[in-house]
């Protein structure tokens, strides 16, 4: 998502994606509402959609982009925050707002299984695209200048984070702040190219979790905190120091 928008600042949930996967999640388990895969992909498309049609489809711009997944992502947390104010249960609520900040305690071989099949799938279909993704570093321009089906290429790996940030969303539940600190870390690590750097995204954020899942199981004793708390920070002094950086550079 950043070299794709071209802004250290970007994931999954600058487009509000997480924020749709989650909304579609949140609707399954309690308003019962379709089947899982379904509502999960439908409330992922929905904001992918969504931002398409307020950026102006996929001609919009790097920064019109953003601005338009900030309000998906807005629209679709009041979802969520309507739908569990108003249809669920004291226990239903409590047991929703710890898994909307992740959680692994819930996860079984069959769903990691799945998981890892749609993962797997997607990374390669992104590694497909790692030239295309060098391209789109110099811009927009530079890239259609390379012979880069900008919109095409744009619509097609907007396509394929919904797919992998639904599924993991649908298991783990909205963890923040992986998509933002991990790429730059491995960029650190492996430099800026693409066949190089995605693998290494997908190797560093396994790493990642690991360790903020025995953080939260460590942190308070007999108490497991949401490992959205420990990425969160971790993510938010990061964020600021990159913001910094950013404004500087500007």
């Amino acid at each position: 998502m950043q070299s794709l928008l071209r802004n250290p600042l970007a994931e999954p949930y600058v487009l509000g994606i997480s924020a749709g996967a989650s909304t579609g999640a949140v609707a399954i388990v309690i308003l019962g509402v379709g089947a899982g895969a379904v509502s999960l992909s439908a409330g992922a498309f929905a904001a992918f959609f969504f931002v398409a049609l307020l950026s102006n489809g996929t001609r919009g711009g790097a920064d019109r982009t953003i601005l338009a997944g900030v309000a998906a992502s807005q629209l679709f947390n009041a979802s969520t925050s309507y739908i569990v104010t108003t249809s669920a249960n004291a226990q239903q609520a409590r047991d929703v707002m710890f898994w909307l900040l992740g959680s692994f305690s819930g996860v079984r071989w069959p769903e990691f299984a799945l998981v890892s099949i749609v993962v797997g799938f997607g990374l390669a279909a992104c590694l497909l695209y790692a030239r295309v993704l060098d391209a789109f570093a110099f811009g927009d321009e530079a890239a259609s200048s390379l012979g880069v089906n900008v919109s095409r290429a744009r619509m097609a790996l907007f396509a394929l984070t919904a797919m992998m940030t639904a599924t993991i969303v649908s298991m783990v539940g909205s963890i923040g702040f992986v998509g933002l600190v991990v790429p730059h870390v491995a960029r650190f690590v492996v430099g800026p190219l693409h066949i190089r750097l995605l693998p290494a995204c997908a190797i560093s954020g396994a790493i990642f979790m690991v360790l903020a899942d025995i953080a939260a199981r460590a942190l308070i004793p007999n108490q497991i905190l949401p490992i959205g708390v420990v990425t969160a920070l971790v993510g938010v002094p990061f964020f600021s120091i990159i913001l910094y950086r950013f404004q500087r550079a500007s």
